[in-house]
């Protein structure tokens, strides 16, 4: 399978390179600084430079023309500002769906955030509720294209090594905290099970395994 990942030289995305190169298929990177195409090679994954907050829609498909999968998981980062919150998890997001609709390549895993689909809590900060914002526009404008569509919601991250257990549900479980190698595995389980598509499942760690958890969310 021949994946193509926005952001892929973040924390999911290194992880989620090296779990689908290790078993034997063709995950391409995304990323805006050529610098870090040694990084993405030694997870096994091939680096293309594309910046989507420059890109056209044409050129981010001339990437994905080919590929069985795409998978947002781009963000602006710690320490950006409310103009690229929507920059780059809402408008990158935004043209990396149309662009996937222009390549015909009809699967496609976004990975927002919890809270997104609310208003922000009383008291949030500007920068955090332009983030929540972002993540809820570019779910709205994914569930209304005609693309085999999942929405993943962590909760809020860690670099704590994978449990391979988790929670994953619909919208309304109580917050709770994730580590980034365990969203990397759901990604990898979302990919492999059709019966996910059209789905907004949000995750957090738990006791069930990755794909024992998947399973029981098509039921």
């Amino acid at each position: 399978m021949r994946v193509v990942i926005a952001g892929g030289h973040g924390k999911i995305a290194l992880r989620l390179e090296r779990l689908l190169a290790g078993r034997g298929d063709e995950p391409v990177g995304l990323i805006r600084n050529p610098g870090h195409e040694p990084d993405l090679r030694e997870t096994g994954a091939q680096a293309v430079v594309c910046d989507l907050e420059t890109a056209g829609v044409e050129e981010v498909a001339s990437h994905l023309r080919g590929a069985d999968a795409a998978v947002f998981a781009a963000g602006a980062g710690p320490g950006s500002g409310a103009a690229r919150k929507d920059s780059v998890d809402r408008a990158g997001a935004v043209l990396l769906a149309e662009a996937a609709e222009r390549a015909g390549v009809r699967r496609f895993v976004q990975v927002s955030s919890m809270g997104a689909g609310e208003p922000p809590r009383a008291g949030t900060d500007d920068v955090w509720a332009a983030y929540i914002k972002a993540k809820s526009d570019a779910e709205d404008d994914l569930r209304a294209r005609d693309l085999e569509w999942t929405i993943v919601r962590p909760g809020g991250l860690t670099d704590d090594p994978g449990t391979g257990l988790v929670t994953l549900a619909e919208p309304g479980r109580p917050r709770g905290r994730v580590t980034r190698d365990d969203v990397a595995a759901v990604i990898v389980a979302l990919l492999d099970t059709p019966g996910t598509r059209g789905r907004t499942l949000e995750l957090v760690e738990g006791d069930t395994p990755v794909d024992e958890a998947v399973r029981a969310v098509t039921s």
